[in-house]
């Protein structure tokens, strides 16, 4: 067999030079657009009510604690209790806007037919299972096939694929899809022989190799899938708007069976539909990009997104890890629009189907996320691509600092007087109960934190009939409810561990411990008992430490919530992976009860290739 495949067009050099973060930079092909009047607005709507919700409460708190004085913990309380309430506040704002922006009828603007574009659909995969992969991608060139658009597609397999076994079934499943496409469907393959810069070098590799032929290029991820309608949809919306550089659609979780996958895609589903319509309001032209299922204007990312390598604290020139948070931030600080379109339907991603193969995403994803803090200060960042970056690095800082506060909790003492326990409901110790519970401002100001606290989600259910779906979509009301319910306690369940495992996160990247960055787990599910005590052992132990304390009267009771889940972290991760009908009656997806096309054609096209293969492997062992 050939293992050094190449099936590709002649190259097209296109130029994709580095770009300076100490200096500023204007692409000086970007058209001119005028300002959205309305943006100013919609951001005043996200942003004001969660910063006045949260200085009137760090008002009210520091007005009590100040009756004898804030100490250092009471005023490390206040910064804490503050900063988290702050971004549970504007993610309410957030759901709140969604919620006002899909009641509105929009009217949509005809334009005549837009100009043809010639895209390039870019996977870059890296020791994927090749049937997996090329079904979907067969799958995506059928659809565009019937739709039959005037613009031009033509789907590039780009290969990183280290090992030998995995890069020859590769290029086998390559040359038998190719003998089965439909005439007029194009389907290219290179393998590098250095995976060089991971992700970013792929990418990169192709722009300057044969991007000069392309107007815009389609980047998916291994497990994307996108309706040819979806993909129109956004070719469309780049070729009217020449001002964009970049187009971000909003990808929906498919797929999932295991328990915590089904809770992610019910969230996702559900909650995340006014969540995504929010901020595409707020974002305007300074949206981000998310990796995958986006279009991006070729020559625009070749001028304006070239990564260049940022100095560790050792000195060492590292790759940028999250690179697209930083892309997206470049094409915007050059002048071209960055875009998020929620309303397009039919891109789909998959989620990692257990607690452990979460945990393994987020360690990628924090290593990346965290050296966003160096690039805050570059020149020319626009403010809301820096909050972006902010907002990512935050969101994983957050959880050793929460862990601190709860280790803070427990062994500060157990007197009255002399602890903070006393302050915190055994419902959600992260926030205060005042003594003086019969003033009616302060039992008012405990009810709307906790109503804070479910309002997104609660939020996010109502508005599901102003996007057009329909709770008997899930199978009837009652099983809806069900579902809702089921999730909600699952997500109190494995938030304590989750923040355990983020903060494990944010060490290993500190320490230097994190390196590498390997591929996401598609199929895992079921784990030793060996492996989920190691990877659990912190937050076991801290639990039992918790529970043990509680018994002998030396922490408080209030921390038993925590406790129970800490200390159960090994069978609840075990239970991650349940995916037997248990997992299926506890949380319903819509996808349960009207499954999309597309999928159905991936998972015949999947299947085919795979026994395909497997029995030309099968009829010629020596291969």
């Amino acid at each position: 067999m050939n293992r050094d495949l190449q099936i590709m067009p002649p190259e097209a050099p296109l130029a994709m030079p580095a770009q300076n973060f100490g200096a500023d930079f204007r692409d000086s092909h970007v058209p001119y657009a005028p300002n959205n009047q309305l943006i100013g607005f919609w951001r005043a709507l996200a942003f004001s009510p969660a910063m006045a919700a949260t200085l009137a409460l760090l008002w009210v708190m520091s007005d009590w604690f100040a009756a004898e004085g804030i100490n250092l913990i009471e005023g490390i309380l206040l910064a804490l209790i503050s900063f988290n309430f702050f971004w549970i506040s504007f993610t309410v704002c957030t759901v709140l806007l969604g919620m006002i922006s899909l009641s509105r009828l929009e009217i949509s603007k005809r334009e005549g037919r837009p100009e043809p574009l010639r895209v390039a659909l870019l996977m870059p995969i890296y020791n994927e299972v090749p049937w997996f992969v090329l079904g979907n991608a067969r799958t995506m060139l059928e659809e565009l096939r019937e739709r039959s658009g005037q613009h031009h597609f033509a789907m590039f397999i780009l290969s990183d694929t280290r090992d030998p076994e995995i890069a020859a079934q590769e290029q086998a499943s390559i040359e038998a899809l190719r003998t089965r496409l439909a005439p007029g469907l194009e389907l290219y393959y290179r393998r590098r022989e250095q995976n060089t810069d991971r992700k970013v070098g792929n990418i990169g590799d192709w722009v300057s190799r044969w991007g000069a032929d392309w107007d815009a290029m389609l980047v998916l991820d291994a497990d994307s899938l996108m309706t040819g309608r979806a993909i129109m949809r956004l070719t469309d919306s780049l070729a009217r708007d020449t001002g964009a550089g970049l187009i971000q659609s909003y990808p929906q979780l498919i797929g999932a069976q295991s328990v915590f996958a089904r809770m992610q895609q019910f969230a996702n589903g559900v909650y995340g539909i006014a969540f995504a319509e929010g901020l595409a309001r707020w974002c305007g032209q300074e949206g981000n990009y998310w990796g995958h299922n986006a279009i991006i204007r070729t020559k625009a990312f070749a001028n304006c997104a070239g990564l260049p390598k940022i100095r560790s604290i050792n000195g060492q020139e590292k790759l940028i890890m999250s690179h697209d948070f930083v892309e997206a931030g470049l094409l915007r600080r050059a002048g071209w629009g960055v875009r998020f379109l929620p309303r397009i339907r039919g891109s789909y991603e998959e989620t990692p189907p257990t607690l452990i193969d979460h945990a393994m995403r987020d360690r990628r994803w924090c290593q990346g996320n965290l050296q966003h803090l160096k690039l805050l200060g570059s020149t020319g960042f626009r403010a809301v691509s820096r909050f972006h970056m902010f907002h990512g690095a935050v969101g994983y800082l957050m959880s050793p600092l929460w862990f601190a506060l709860l280790v803070m909790w427990a062994v500060i003492g157990q007197g009255k007087d002399a602890s903070v326990l006393h302050y915190f409901s055994p419902d959600n110790p992260l926030f205060p109960q005042w003594p003086e519970m019969s003033e009616t401002r302060h039992v008012l100001i405990i009810l709307v934190m906790y109503g804070m606290l479910l309002a997104p989600k609660i939020l996010g259910v109502l508005a599901l009939p102003l996007s057009g779906v329909r709770y008997t979509e899930f199978g009837s009301g009652v099983r809806f409810a069900v579902s809702f319910a089921s999730e909600v306690v699952l997500s109190i369940l494995y938030a304590p561990i989750l923040m355990v495992q983020q903060m494990i996160a944010v060490f290993r990247t500190v320490l230097g411990i994190q390196r590498g960055w390997s591929p996401q787990v598609r199929d895992g599910g079921s784990y030793s008992l060996r492996t989920l005590a190691f990877c659990h052992a912190l937050e076991t132990i801290s639990g039992l430490f918790l529970a043990a304390g509680i018994v002998a009267g030396l922490v408080s009771v209030w921390l038993a919530p925590i406790a129970i889940s800490l200390a159960m972290a090994i069978p609840l991760s075990a239970f991650s992976g349940v995916s037997v009908g248990a997992a299926r009656h506890m949380v319903g997806t819509r996808e349960d009860f009207k499954e999309p096309a597309i999928t159905r054609s991936a998972r015949q096209h999947r299947n085919e290739l795979k026994r395909l293969i497997e029995g030309k492997q099968t009829l010629n062992p020596a291969e």
